[in-house]
């Protein structure tokens, strides 16, 4: 049986965050599932070696992509060639596009379940698919994402980067999508100072070249804890993986890092300043850590420089220990 499913929301986090719902399709069919996202999910480069996954298929369309051949009209016409080739048995939409449903039936897949047409307007991204799972194939357990890495993967990152297991090797995710997503250096620096004190500690820097972030990365590895930190921003995702599955802990702020750390395995706290808390808590490994003098974090809430690096060092120890 061959099975589709289609999440073309936009970035690493969002696939993540679907991955619970594909899982569990894929264990109601017995079957491993084919995922169709944009090519900004960078799925390719963390799905790899994860077992109910079968193929990743790029949506080559958007104006920020690289290639829009499935734009526009010609671009349906195109997708649905593409879609012929692969004969799918069943497609599942995570969308109420109109689009993506002639383009389904019109490739000739016999059963299409999809969110209810029009209705796109407050979709929430965790309870809209969990009732679409419950509604069309009475799925009522969810679990949280998982992502797989192969044992020979992990067991090299450790001989390359000479990882110490009887060291408390921790991931900071310091980067982030935005400006105002990105926790101040001296924050992270505060959190290592403490940490450090009680525990002997590695850290691995996870940041992309954004200017930005890398002004925060080279504060961290400018200050007395340059020994002790690894910088990973040029290491591609696939490479970057087995070395986070071998750390105890990741600290990272509301960026891909804190979605595929706890899609891992490895408990991670969550910097929550401007965002909803529900991207830093769907996951039972997340601690989500929101800024003093809040009682929630939204959209716009600007909170980067309230996060309190001794509640960081309370939930890391809590646990640690």
């Amino acid at each position: 049986m061959k099975i589709l499913a289609v999440q073309n929301r936009m970035g690493i986090g969002d696939t993540v965050i679907f991955l619970p719902f594909i899982k569990a399709i894929s264990e109601k069919y017995n079957s491993p599932i084919s995922l169709l996202v944009k090519e900004n999910s960078k799925a390719n480069e963390f799905l790899y070696e994860t077992n109910y996954i079968d193929e990743i298929l790029i949506l080559e369309r958007g104006k920020n992509s690289n290639k829009k051949r499935h734009n526009g009209f010609f671009g349906s016409i195109n997708l649905i060639q593409d879609l012929k080739k692969s004969n799918f048995d069943k497609i599942f939409i995570f969308n109420s596009s109109l689009r993506f449903n002639l383009v389904a039936k019109l490739s000739g897949i016999s059963e299409i379940y999809q969110y209810p047409l029009f209705s796109k307007t407050n979709q929430h991204i965790i309870d809209t698919p969990k009732k679409f799972l419950r509604d069309k194939l009475n799925i009522n357990e969810i679990g949280d994402p998982e992502i797989h890495i192969n044992d020979d993967t992990i067991l090299q990152s450790i001989q390359k980067y000479k990882i110490d297991k009887n060291e408390i090797n921790i991931l900071l995710g310091i980067g982030g999508s935005g400006p105002t997503k990105r926790v101040p250096p001296k924050i992270f620096i505060n959190f290592i100072d403490k940490i450090s004190k009680v525990k002997k500690c590695r850290f691995f820097l996870a940041t992309g070249k954004n200017s930005d972030e890398q002004i925060i990365l080279n504060e961290i590895i400018g200050s007395k804890f340059k020994d002790i930190c690894l910088p990973l921003d040029d290491l591609p995702i696939k490479e970057i993986l087995p070395i986070i599955k071998n750390c105890k802990l990741s600290v990272c702020n509301d960026s891909s890092f804190s979605h595929l750390s706890a899609a891992l395995g490895i408990k991670t706290i969550t910097l929550m300043v401007d965002t909803p808390v529900i991207y830093g808590n769907y996951n039972s490994k997340m601690f989500p850590i929101i800024p003093d003098g809040e009682v929630t974090v939204s959209h716009f809430t600007s909170g980067k420089d309230k996060i309190n690096p001794q509640k960081i060092f309370d939930k890391a120890i809590e646990i640690l220990n």
